[in-house]
């Protein structure tokens, strides 16, 4: 930076040097406060944003598995127990639950509502899973195997215990203690043809997840329940796992279905949830471009003060010129001016935003609907790297803006700028 010693000098003498024109001063002060505050807006959408991903990455991860193992013929898993066994392992895998789902009508009196029914194993489905821990309502400690269930509460024996999502019970007006119709469609043979198969449950827990697609279709049952009101005894349909690095998690997939054997297929949350992930980057892109139109602003506000500053500073430019600055010096000399306008806004609105940030995730003093956004305050999760990106961003803009007033300064012919002083 030595050969640029001297330009820096002039350029710094320039934005502290007194005006003869005000309006220069203030529109510089403006330029300045324009970037800050684009930048300072940059820092908390993008903060914002990625909170958002966060919270909803963690719910989502924590409301399903990483990987699922189907078979590719919808044919269930038989004999699951060896291959369990023998899948456990595996690399990576840190916890399996087995899982039976089946669609089913639940209803009680006139209401009814569709629900995905999933048969599991209470203990094993917690490692993957923590729905059972949403709930908020009653509880799924008679979802244990029957005989454990029997021995902590008799009156577990009236009816099977069931476990169903908030908007569901709502939807079908049950509560806890309530006898619930289960109705499959898988139905059993009778001399009049093929007939629904019907059973009635009680209902035991109600949870709330947060998320629409668990709340309004899920319920929960034991495994052994399932298999009978589905007529498939020792079967299942998924093994669920639960990895240790969750960005392996397509590498472990492939490792479960080699081990599986041929047949078997597997999904992961990746894939599961891909479009999601994709909406909330492309926002993200979306939100980034809209607000950067305030420094683009702000970059329009540099260039006027510069070009009102080379007007103004004619004269002196002249006079520099005929001490033998060259036109590339004087350029340098307003590009810096522009570069140092740019810095001390794009510093400050670093500064602001990342404080706000911090702020709004530490006291959380921005509240949320949680019926509508699943989440009572809105979340922060700033990024260093980020701020990178939005500082280049903010001073790439603002050096674009000081191009035409730098090459109207190193234009400027001193005979013509001097005739007439």
């Amino acid at each position: 930076m030595r050969f640029l010693g001297f330009e820096l000098f002039i350029a710094s003498r320039y934005l502290r040097a007194k005006r003869r024109q005000a309006v220069v001063g203030v529109v510089t002060a403006i330029s300045i406060a324009g970037v800050a505050a684009g930048v300072a807006a940059l820092v908390i959408a993008l903060a914002i944003t990625n909170g958002m991903e966060r919270d909803l990455q963690s719910r989502l991860l924590g409301a399903s598995a990483h990987i699922d193992l189907e078979r590719v013929a919808a044919d269930g898993i038989k004999d699951w127990q060896p291959l369990l066994a023998r899948l456990k392992h595996v690399p990576h895998v840190v916890a399996d639950a087995p899982g039976l789902y089946g669609q089913v009508l639940v209803s009680r009196g006139p209401r009814a509502g569709f629900a995905l029914i999933k048969g599991i194993i209470p203990a094993d489905e917690r490692t993957v899973s923590n729905l059972l821990d949403t709930i908020t309502q009653g509880s799924a400690k008679e979802l244990a195997p029957a005989s454990a269930a029997s021995e902590s509460d008799d009156t577990s024996s009236a009816y099977p215990p069931i476990v169903l999502g908030k908007d569901l019970a709502d939807q079908i007006g049950a509560t806890i203690g309530d006898s619930i119709l289960v109705t499959s469609p898988q139905g059993e043979l009778t001399p009049l043809g093929l007939a629904p198969k019907y059973q009635r449950f009680r209902l035991v827990g109600i949870f709330r997840s947060g998320f629409y697609q668990y709340d309004t279709a899920y319920a929960f049952m034991r495994l052994s329940d399932a298999q009978h009101l589905f007529s498939e005894p020792d079967l299942l349909s998924v093994i669920s796992f639960k990895v240790d690095d969750l960005y392996k998690a397509p590498e472990i997939a492939k490792a479960i279905e080699a081990a599986a054997g041929k047949g078997f297929m597997t999904t992961n949350w990746m894939e599961q949830n891909r479009e999601l992930f994709r909406a909330l980057k492309l926002e993200q892109i979306v939100t980034f471009i809209v607000i950067a139109l305030i420094v683009i602003v702000a970059a329009l506000n540099i260039l006027i003060a510069l070009t009102m500053m080379v007007m103004e500073k004619t004269r002196d430019i002249a006079v520099l010129m005929s001490f033998g600055v060259q036109p590339a010096q004087v350029r340098r000399i307003f590009l810096l001016q522009g570069f140092l306008i740019s810095v001390i806004g794009t510093i400050l609105g670093l500064i602001l935003g990342y404080i706000a940030s911090w702020a709004g995730g530490h006291y959380h003093f921005i509240h949320l609907s949680a019926e509508v956004y699943s989440i009572d305050t809105l979340p922060f999760a700033p990024r260093i790297a980020d701020g990178f990106i939005v500082a280049a961003v903010s001073i790439g803009i603002s050096l674009l803006a000081t191009l035409y007033p730098s090459t109207a300064a190193a234009r400027i012919l001193p005979a013509e700028a001097l005739r007439y002083e």
